[in-house]
């Protein structure tokens, strides 16, 4: 059975969910919505279907089963709860949306509507990210006491000029850590598991005309025990490959994008050096380090079957609306202790 997707919002990303949906032999681009006729009219051009600029309409589309959607980050909400509304599952492109509330609110709509609901955080099918959190599950690192995440990423000003919602609270939710950065502080979460407090900075520093960060610095504790260290930037020219670095009693691992650049363990296994081999020189695109269009869609196309197996076996997807929020939530709290200089628990941040 083919299943029909439908995209809200034709924009850059929206290319990357056309390229993922055109690789799953079970699924079809079906319909394109977005409020300028234009550029619907070039995506569907490019990967078929039916463009709309009315939503009801779209959502109404005969063969539509899946709505992703690649709105403005503060604009997810709405599309969502309206799909719901129309018994449709919905993928939702990071972050879930900008406030907690938002996010309950689709969540509870998703829940109550018997629909599906998934958040794009698409490293975590990496297989570097996965070996690494198989070293995490399976203990090989000891005692964890380190999980840091580093984004040191370049945006020029015309980058934040090029859309009226960029740069804004409203609609981009925040800056590095809310736009680009979110992606390290969800595999963070993922690998060293819940955090309890932050103490944090931010600053913009580079950027003219936005409302939200250029760079910030956060440290971390983890329900674990262990501390961590979040840096993230859209200011640090040229743009570096992002980051992720787990230290513990027994062992360190660096994941640089798609690459695992450091694999040791007090405890070697077999294999380690045969994967120390493979694990290098995998990342092929600039990473979106300093391009947000220089990625590849291997991997939404992952996330995208594994959301259509999640429908086919009425199971949760692997990175559900749950798992969207709890980035949000941390990167809220972050903002939080950088506005009142204290250090935030994450239930603080709650009524953001």
């Amino acid at each position: 059975m083919t299943i029909g997707f439908g995209i809200v919002g034709c924009g850059m990303i929206a290319n990357f969910h056309a390229r993922a949906i055109a690789d799953l032999p079970d699924a079809k681009l079906v319909a394109c919505f977005n409020r300028t006729a234009p550029k619907a009219d070039k995506l569907v051009g490019e990967f078929g279907g039916v463009a709309y600029t009315d939503l009801d309409e779209m959502l109404a589309h005969p063969g539509l089963d899946v709505v992703t959607l690649c709105s403005p980050s503060g604009a997810h909400m709405e599309p969502c709860l309206a799909a719901a509304r129309a018994g449709k599952h919905v993928i939702v492109e990071k972050p879930l949306d900008v406030t907690l509330q938002r996010c309950d609110a689709m969540i509870q709509a998703c829940d109550s509507a018997g629909v599906k609901l998934a958040t794009i955080f698409p490293s975590r099918f990496h297989r570097s990210s996965q070996l690494m959190k198989q070293a995490v599950e399976s203990g090989r690192f000891g005692k964890l006491a380190l999980g840091d995440a580093y984004v040191k990423w370049f945006r020029t000003q015309e980058y934040y000029d090029s859309g009226a919602w960029r740069g804004t609270w409203e609609l981009d939710g925040g800056g590095a850590l809310m736009n680009q950065a979110i992606h390290s502080v969800d595999l963070l979460l993922w690998l060293m598991g819940p955090a309890i407090d932050v103490v944090a900075n931010t600053a913009t520093l580079a950027h003219e005309r936005i409302e939200v960060e250029d760079v910030a610095t956060a440290s971390i504790r983890f329900a674990n025990g262990a501390l961590g260290v979040i840096e993230a930037t859209t200011a640090g020219f040229p743009g570096s490959l992002k980051k992720i670095e787990i230290s513990g009693s027994q062992g360190t691992a660096i994941l640089e994008e798609e690459d695992i650049i450091k694999w040791e363990f007090a405890q070697s296994q077999a294999g380690d050096e045969q994967l120390r081999q493979e694990m290098l020189g995998r990342t092929k695109t600039g990473g979106g380090a300093a391009d947000p269009a220089a990625i590849g869609h291997h991997a939404h196309a992952k996330l995208f079957a594994d959301f259509l197996e999640s429908i086919r076996d009425d199971r949760p997807p692997a990175i559900d609306g749950r798992e969207g929020r709890r980035s949000v939530e941390l990167i809220l709290a972050i903002y939080e202790s950088a506005r009142t200089g204290r250090r935030v628990a994450l239930s603080d941040s709650c009524g953001q």
